[in-house]
């Protein structure tokens, strides 16, 4: 009896780490062009974030008075902004502001509602109804509204707006990591483990959790899209960044006293934001499809 349970334990182990599940996943991964684009685009803003100030052509606060608002040129490829700083250069720097407001955010998504979800699914009942109900209020607000209340008690600024933004994700993971784990609770190889004298904690972290990481993953993917856009959008407000800072959503904000006179300044921030969003939402459907089990075969 005590072999049975050990195998029906390893075998719940077996399944999602393997070699060949992973080379499985690639293989459906790569067979869908639009997953490819967004990991290209994914890839190509985080080697921009990282190489930003090498291969930037200028200063990303550096002003030139006299060349303010000007359009793209030799000089300056995307032109210049209203203090005559490089728009191409503060965009590259941007990238790095950007994507790491998306990555801080979702962590802090995943490191609270990872947690509570699964708390809220394996034991149930009370607790389960307290989580939720908190969840329920929350997402009774739309995100941006409820980003924009959490900044407003914290204060404007770039470190605020992070927090906020991750908030708001934090009832998606646990919504998302709660249906998870009651389908993956009831499982045999979790009952074995129970059989077996393994603690709550234990069969949680060590059978239940790995079996949630595929829409871990996939949600995260998709979260950054939406941490990097409701950032845009609280900067665009003026409640992000300061106004010296390259981030993408400021310098949309900055310049859209002149988007007649000079639109170059709001549709290339513009551009960088749909360009990165859309990548990470490809990437994260490319995942999805990936990661199905019911998609294996095709």
């Amino acid at each position: 009896m005590a072999d049975q349970l050990h195998g029906l334990i390893d075998q719940a182990h077996a399944a999602p780490v393997g070699r060949g599940a992973v080379r499985t996943v690639w293989k459906r991964f790569v067979r869908r062009p639009a997953a490819l684009f967004g990991l290209v685009i994914v890839t190509l803003f985080l080697a921009i974030a990282v190489v930003a100030p090498y291969i930037a052509p200028y200063d990303a606060n550096e002003a030139d008075f006299f060349r303010a608002r000007q359009g793209p040129s030799q000089d300056h490829w995307l032109g210049t902004d209203e203090l005559g700083r490089d728009v191409f250069s503060r965009l590259l720097y941007g990238a790095r502001i950007s994507l790491r407001i998306g990555i801080i955010a979702v962590a802090i998504g995943v490191g609270a509602g990872v947690p509570l979800g699964l708390i809220a699914g394996y034991y149930g009942r009370g607790v389960d109804n307290l989580i939720m109900r908190l969840v329920d209020i929350m997402l009774s607000f739309p995100s941006i509204l409820l980003a924009i209340g959490l900044v407003a008690i914290l204060g404007p600024g770039l470190n605020n707006a992070i927090i906020a933004v991750g908030v708001v994700a934090v009832p998606v993971y646990i919504r998302q990591v709660r249906a998870s784990v009651l389908g993956v609770k009831e499982m045999e190889f979790v009952a074995a483990a129970r059989a077996a004298g393994a603690s709550d904690a234990r069969i949680m972290l060590i059978h239940v959790l790995p079996q949630c990481i595929s829409p871990i993953l996939v949600q995260s993917s998709l979260q950054i899209a939406s941490a990097i856009l409701s950032a845009a959008g609280l900067g665009f407000l003026g409640l992000g960044a300061p106004v010296d800072v390259p981030e993408w959503g400021t310098m949309l904000a900055n310049g859209r006293q002149y988007v007649f006179s000079a639109p170059h300044l709001t549709m290339f921030p513009g551009l960088a934001i749909m360009l990165v969003v859309m990548g990470f939402n490809l990437l994260g459907d490319g995942l999805r499809d990936a990661l199905d089990p019911r998609m294996r075969g095709r």
